[in-house]
């Protein structure tokens, strides 16, 4: 067959309107750059199921539970920063995407929700399997729509096309998130012929229509197209700089960044350092401790420098990329200063939970930098005093660490930095992990990618969403408590779906360690019936093994830190393990207040 003569196969399918809807919407995400979708079973969303499990470049990925496969779906769009199409069938099926949904929305991740639904006429009359689904996210959404009914006009295709390319944009621009759209459908809905298209078939007959139907649907500019934005700064213009220029007593805070190019974002962060002169203060998940030699201005132990009032230390202005930082004890001390803030973010929301004097710059620092100076600034006294107080810090936590033969849970975040291959991605659950990362976690070279669900900072959904980022990427692991890991064992389901590697380290206290370095932890243990454990700490004592066991699922309880080395270094190129550690969770909080103090008290020392 010659070049002229090819033909690409007709991809709508004609035997019912649901069958033509559903095809035509398989399509036309794929045109769009659609090769991932997570369905759910049901019988309503069957024209949805059927068309896209068919499509030849979709992999239409199956979940029961519609909890797991929205963050498994949120993980997708984190690790392909694409639109993930998440499919449903009608009634409350659609209600378990909305923790995974507010958390998309308040990370910023792609999502195309598509709701099956009952038509209008057997809603609301106790039909069965029927809620009201119309804006059932409430404001959360980007965008939300209800879809028309199928029906045999050529117009009707245009509007399903066209309104399709519109949510699937409204995922991306001008800021990503989800978008919900309502989807009804009247019988039938499995795909069987019954003449319903029969007042399209000069359409269906027709060997050019796909051609021209189709022609204007292709994806999207994306956030690659950054490069090619022209920076805002202009030093003539911009008075500020000035201002910052001016100000030796400044701080650069870089809260947790998950960017497109980490080492461009890192590049960007420490060209802005040299040139005011600024101290950057990097949370653990931020990629700056992960390109460490790149910044020569980085700051990770802030948090236990600023545990004690250290007045030479306070800024007087302060830059925000971002979020803040996890910091109890950074956010302390700027609630006390009340520094002149600015917060370079492109997204809109307010990013200041301190309602500090805060000027919001609506870039991302990889624009900015494009035209300040290149000449560094002057080291003066306050970047000096920060940097000895990093590194007076930074030696007696390694040394302590290098130190310490058993088991401690913070030891084991600083020891991954070291020791994971480069360039692993790593999911930190939420909270205790995230805190020892952000207090231990050392810098390095490593280049190790973070992920995170930092928008609801939720326990909910963390071994779904992992499953979603390991999904054909490079062998990831990830970090997590025994109490995360059970909220969503669940996820454990994704065992077989998985293409790829997954190792999940589990840090078993048994228990809610993130409750022993919280004040309830005393309080909550006094009187003749205290309610700390059952109410906080919440023990558990799941065998785990048993619960890996039921799901196919390799278990090892890890005995030494010799032992872990093996186990991390390869990973599996294929498949799920999961890597069990058991630490004392009392004693691990003890033995952070000891030390905390003991190193907080570092800087004061001549």
């Amino acid at each position: 067959m010659t070049a002229e003569n090819f033909v690409l196969p007709r991809r709508l399918d004609w035997r019912n309107l649901n069958t033509l809807w559903g095809s035509l919407l398989a399509e036309t995400l794929s045109r769009l750059g659609c090769r991932l979708a997570v369905v759910c079973p049901g019988s309503r969303s069957a024209p949805l199921t059927y068309a896209l499990a068919q499509h030849p470049d979709i992999e239409a990925i199956p979940v029961l539970d519609e909890r797991s496969a929205a963050f498994f779906a949120l993980g997708l769009a984190q690790q392909t920063r694409r639109p993930i199409p998440l499919v449903c069938t009608s009634g409350s099926a659609g209600a378990h995407f909305f923790p995974a949904l507010i958390e998309a929305a308040e990370s910023g991740w792609p999502l195309l929700v598509l709701t099956a639904d009952r038509p209008p006429e057997l809603r609301h009359c106790r039909a069965g399997q029927a809620i009201d689904q119309v804006k059932l996210y409430v404001h959360y959404p980007n965008w939300q729509a209800e879809l028309a009914l199928p029906s045999a006009d050529p117009e009707a295709l245009a509007y399903l096309r066209q309104t399709l390319v519109h949510a699937w944009e409204r995922t991306l621009y001008p800021f990503p998130g989800p978008v919900h759209l309502n989807v009804p459908f009247r019988d039938p809905l499995a795909p069987i012929a019954d003449g319903s298209t029969a007042p399209l078939l000069h359409l269906q007959e027709d060997p050019e229509f796909e051609k021209t139907f189709f022609r204007g649907v292709a994806p999207p500019c994306t956030g690659s197209s950054l490069q090619a934005v022209r920076s805002p700064f202009q030093t003539e213009t911009v008075s500020f700089w000035q201002e910052w220029r001016s100000c030796e007593r400044g701080v650069i805070l870089a809260g947790p960044a998950q960017p497109l190019d980490p080492q461009r974002y890192v590049e960007a962060v420490a060209r802005l350092a040299t040139a005011l002169g600024w101290p950057v203060l990097a949370e653990g998940l931020s990629p700056l401790r992960n390109y460490a030699s790149l910044n020569p201005y980085l700051i990770t132990t802030y948090d236990l420098i600023l545990q004690r009032d250290r007045p030479q230390l306070w800024p007087e202005q302060v830059i925000q990329l971002g979020s803040l930082p996890t910091s109890k004890a950074l956010r302390q001390t700027l609630a006390k200063v009340a520094p002149r803030v600015w917060r370079l973010d492109p997204r809109p929301e307010n990013g200041d939970p301190l309602h500090n004097p805060t000027t919001h710059l609506p870039f991302a620092v990889e624009e900015w930098v494009a035209g300040i100076p290149e000449a560094p600034a002057k080291r003066t006294t306050f970047l000096q005093g920060w940097l000895t107080a990093e590194a007076q810090i930074r030696t007696a936590l390694d040394q302590a660490m290098a130190d310490l033969p058993e088991w401690f849970e913070g030891r084991i975040a600083w020891w991954l930095a070291r020791h994971l291959p480069p360039e692993t991605p790593l999911f930190i659950a939420n909270s205790t992990p995230v805190r020892d990362v952000e207090w231990f976690w050392p810098p390095n070279d490593r280049r190790i990618r973070p992920y995170f669900n930092r928008g609801t900072n939720g326990i909910d959904g963390l071994l779904s969403t992992a499953f979603g980022v390991a999904h054909r990427q490079r062998p990831t692991v990830l970090l997590t408590g025994d109490l995360a890991f059970l909220h969503d064992c669940g996820g454990l389901r994704l065992g077989p779906h998985l293409q790829g590697s997954l190792t999940i380290l589990l840090i078993n206290n048994q228990g809610g360690g993130i409750f022993e370095v919280l004040p309830i932890a005393e309080v909550g243990r006094q009187g003749p019936d205290p309610p700390f454990e059952p109410y906080f700490a919440t023990p558990q004592s799941v065998d785990l093994a048993l619960l890996c066991q039921a799901h196919g699922i390799p278990h090892r309880r890890v005995e030494s830190w010799q032992e872990l080395a093996q186990a991390l270094d390869p990973l599996p190129a294929q498949g799920v393990r999961v890597l069990e550690i058991l630490t004392d969770r009392k004693a691990d909080a003890q033995r952070r207040r000891d030390w905390f103090q003991q190193w907080s008290e570092l800087p004061s020392k001549p």
